[in-house]
Order: structure tokens, then sequence, then C-alpha cells
């Protein structure tokens, strides 16, 4: 018999049926994530990344996807590459995150979309879960139970030098970005909103090619190449100060912004400095609490762990 087309088939109508038996915890988590609280928490958050970022450019990843791969990469411990290869391959997965048959978002992507997530939104949803799974009679949610006590925080391995450059880094952007608004305020603006990172990162990458050197001379050439990476810190420290005060007397609301996140950085970046200062120049230890390790992760702390061939790990201890 002559026949016009093959019958139309939903691909994913038998897909929960088969996540029930590959993998029962996807099909429980797939109940509790259809959840308005839960959505509009998130995508709260997702619409700050741009002013225009609601109302105007191309169509972005959707909410519900990026919510359900960033809990999939969580639940299973994936990088960002292995999330994107695996929700690819597999049916379940694409099931699971709502992504059918279009294209999966690329590692860059989910990291970039994740970075707009504040920690209270993460708070909020860890209490939104727990409540969910209290109705659901899961668990009682009276306790939170960790496989250790140390979290880690997602910081590159902190040295010295590389605060430093970090430091300057920092800095020189955020005085490049309030030199339109403070250029008929200051005399000499040019060398005021000057970034010095260039020469801050010639000064960290001289002093790596020392280290690897087998010279008598290295240890004094190592503290010339640290007293002029802190000079040019300190340097950049002053022209954003000379900045900051600029910006107080503007009432925009740019100005606010870009003033209070150089005075949030500005204490922790004089941290830096003492810590390098003390520990390379004067050879004194710096006390664990009083250390700075990261500009962006500044609560994060050196937990000695002698676990897992990691002799310290870097995170904050939690607390009952």
């Amino acid at each position: 018999m002559l026949i016009d087309r093959y019958a139309r088939e939903d691909v994913f109508a038998q897909v929960p049926e088969l996540a029930a038996e590959i993998d029962p915890v996807l099909k429980r988590l797939d109940g509790l994530l259809d959840d308005d609280e839960l959505y509009r928490q998130v995508r709260a958050d997702f619409g700050k990344g741009h002013r225009w970022t609601l109302v105007h450019g191309r169509h972005s990843t959707p909410v519900e996807v990026l919510l359900r791969l960033l809990i999939l990469k969580y639940l299973y411990q994936w990088s960002y590459k292995e999330l994107e290869g695996r929700v690819k391959d597999s049916l379940v997965l694409r099931w699971f995150c709502r992504v059918a048959f279009h294209a999966v978002p690329d590692a860059s992507t989910l990291w970039r979309w994740e970075q707009t997530l504040h920690p209270e939104t993460v708070h909020a949803l860890v209490d939104r879960v727990a409540q969910l799974a209290k109705q659901a009679r899961v668990t009682k949610g009276r306790k939170l139970r960790l496989d250790a006590t140390c979290v880690q925080t997602n910081i590159h391995h902190p040295t010295d030098s590389g605060l430093l450059v970090d430091s300057v880094r920092v800095l020189s952007r955020l005085v490049q970005r309030a030199k339109p608004l403070v250029k008929e305020q200051l005399t000499n603006v040019q060398a005021t909103c000057r970034s010095r990172l260039r020469s801050a990162r010639r000064a960290a990458q001289a002093l790596h090619r020392l280290l690897r050197r087998k010279t008598e001379d290295k240890i004094e050439q190592q503290r010339v190449l640290y007293e002029k990476l802190i000079q040019t810190t300190e340097q950049m420290v002053r022209q954003a100060e000379r900045v900051v005060q600029a910006l107080s007397e503007q009432g925009e609301k740019q100005a606010q912004r870009l003033r209070t996140k150089a005075e949030q950085m500005l204490p922790l970046v004089k941290g830096v400095i003492a810590q390098t200062r003390s520990r390379v120049l004067e050879g004194q230890k710096v006390a664990s609490g009083q250390k700075v390790l990261s500009l962006f992760e500044p609560h994060t702390r050196a937990i000695p762990r002698h676990k897992g061939g990691a002799q310290v790990e870097f995170g904050r201890e939690a607390r009952a």
C-alpha cells in the first residue's frame, strides 16, 4: 500500500520511564525542579548580567535549561567541558535539561551564566530545595551533612607575584572605566588613569624565569624583582585612591558603583602588598587568618588536608 509518510513519533515520550531505570535521582529531581519560585529567583539574577538582557539582543539559552545544566554539573562533579559532552551524547540528559534537539551551550557559555548567580540566590535555592524535599518526605531537613570539613573555592593557586599582578589588573581596569567620569576633575588624568598592568606582568615573568635558574645570586635578584612588583602595585593603589576621591564628589550611579567596587578592593590589595613585603622581603610568617589568597573570594583560607595527595586545599571549613 502506498503511504505518504511515517507516523510521527515523539522521541522523548518514552524517556521519563527510561530515566527512572537508568537514574532514579534524575526522575525525582525533574519533579522538584518544576517549581516557579526556583525559576523566578534564578531568572532575576540572569537578567542582571546586562541592563538590556531582558528586552534586547538575540535569544539566550532558556533559563530552565541553564538551571538544570548547572544542577547536573554539581550533582555529578563534572567539569564544564565534560558536562557539555555528556549532555550532547545522552538522550536522558537532553530530556532532563529540556534541551531536546537544540544545541547544547558550550562550556564557556555555562561558566559566564554561572558567574551571574549571586550567593544569596544560591542560599535561597538550597533552602527551597530543602523545603521541597521535606514536603515530598525525602528528608526531614534538620541537618546538612558534607563529606568533608572543607568546601573548596574556585581560585587559581595563590602566589605572591600572582596576587600582585591580579591587584594591578583589577585596579587598572577600574581606573580605566572611571577615566571618562573624572577627566574634568583631575589635572593630569592620563597619568592618574594609566594602566600599569604591562609593567607588572613583565616583572612577574622575569621573576618566574629567574626561579627556574640555578644561580648563586638568585635570592638577591628575586628580592629586587619583588620590590619592583610591589612598587608598581603601590603606584596603582595611589592612582586608584585619587580616582576614588574624584568619584566621591559625583552623584551619578555609574560613578558611585565604581567607587564602591574600588573601596571594596583597595583594602584587599593593601593586604596583598603587606603580606608580600612581610613574607618575601622581611622573611616573616603571616598568620593564616590574615592572609589574602584571592581578591575575588576573600573568605578563602589555606586548609591542610593531607588527603588524596593534596597537601593543602583552599576554601573554608564547614562548621556546624
